[in-house]
């Protein structure tokens, strides 16, 4: 009788090289998995070995990182983080350990917006509404605050028309916008789920390319734009002169959640479920034989290697790298922990809770 070794949750194994590479870059690797309703953190424990850490936000979707700050889209709301290296190596259930330390700071109740990419910008934090096909403002006046639609979209509507999911920005300010199809019907984009999507200018509302295998994660780097191609699993480099793309590697895996640090792209690998009333007839679900992250060199296009979990992780929607900690922690708005950190502009505190009044 066969007996299948136990693993412990959230184990992952990884190419030769990654945990240099992420300790050469003094960063770790963020992930948000919505099937498992958890943020990652991912760090070299030294240049041999990976460590996560693990933390609940339910249906965790977009993630934003600025400077010290860091916003999570989770199923009913927008919590806004921010790091605090003083607290960090006093925190009480693991003195010692972490040299940053992200907070939950705010909270906005946003409802079930469906919200995907998420941008901190000068004028506030702006989501992709995914429920309503539009970009909104997040702040404390509303559920969200809408500020562009394509022009495809007659009037917001709560039923998910084109499955508007991406967003590009250049210093600070939206340029394109990645929606998997462009009906103004309810659940339209499903018809042509596998080939209907479109990248579109937001300026002039022009489209840039169409006919694209479910497009994700748009952004610019080093003034060029890329796209991820989930449906095909490819990475692509736009030519917006010729609206002509270019294949920079292709992926087994339905890819969504892009960033760079230095001279690398990680990349979101989702292993779909052939079951998945959503996903599961494309296919590529048929040859997505894993889910983590996949490693690009961006100046040559190379995969120099990958980061595969074993179990408790199937689906990535987003993936961040936080520069400049080698360790953080994070703690979420769910339990008790955080409510003891006092954090001024002036000092920081752990706080003793004072009893209740009898």
């Amino acid at each position: 009788m066969d007996i299948k070794e136990e693993r412990a949750p959230f184990a992952c194994r990884f190419t030769e090289g990654i945990p240099d590479l992420l300790f050469s870059l003094r960063c770790t690797l963020v992930i948000s998995t919505y099937q498992a309703g958890k943020v990652i953190f991912i760090s070299a424990k030294d240049r041999n070995g990976l460590i996560q850490l693990p933390r609940t936000f339910k249906k965790a979707m977009g993630i934003a990182i600025e400077g010290e700050r860091m916003a999570i889209a989770t199923r009913h709301e927008v919590v806004v983080l921010a790091n605090n290296t003083a607290l960090a190596p006093t925190l009480a259930k693991q003195p010692n350990t972490y040299d940053a330390l992200f907070l939950p700071r705010s909270v906005y109740f946003t409802g079930e917006l469906d919200i995907h990419d998420l941008a901190f910008t000068p004028k506030g934090l702006i989501a992709v509404t995914t429920r309503f096909s539009c970009i909104s403002k997040i702040d404390s006046n509303f559920s969200f605050t809408p500020i562009w639609k394509p022009k495809f979209i007659t009037e917001l509507d709560p039923r998910d028309q084109c499955h508007l999911n991406g967003m590009a920005l250049d210093q600070h300010e939206l340029k394109y916008v990645t929606a998997l199809g462009t009906s103004n019907e309810p659940g339209g984009w499903r018809e042509n789920k596998a080939a209907g999507g479109v990248l579109l200018d937001v300026h002039s509302q022009e489209f840039i390319l169409k006919k694209l295998p479910m497009p994700h994660s748009p952004r610019i780097y080093e003034g060029q734009l890329f796209v991820l191609l989930s449906g095909t699993g490819e990475l692509i480099k736009v030519n917006l002169a010729t609206q002509t793309y270019d294949v920079v590697q292709r992926l087994n895996g339905f890819v969504r959640g892009l960033d760079k640090l230095g001279d690398f792209l990680f990349i979101g690998l989702s292993k779909l479920r052939t079951t998945s009333k959503a996903f599961g007839d494309l296919p590529i679900a048929k040859e997505s034989v894993f889910c983590g992250i996949a490693v690009v060199q961006l100046s040559t296009g190379r995969l120099v290697g990958h980061i595969q979990y074993e179990n408790s992780v199937e689906e990535i929607y987003d993936v961040r790298a936080i520069a400049g900690t080698r360790r953080p922690g994070i703690l979420n708005h769910y339990g008790e922990d955080h409510q003891t950190a006092i954090t001024t502009p002036s000092g920081s505190y752990w706080a003793q809770p004072q009893p209740e009044a009898k």
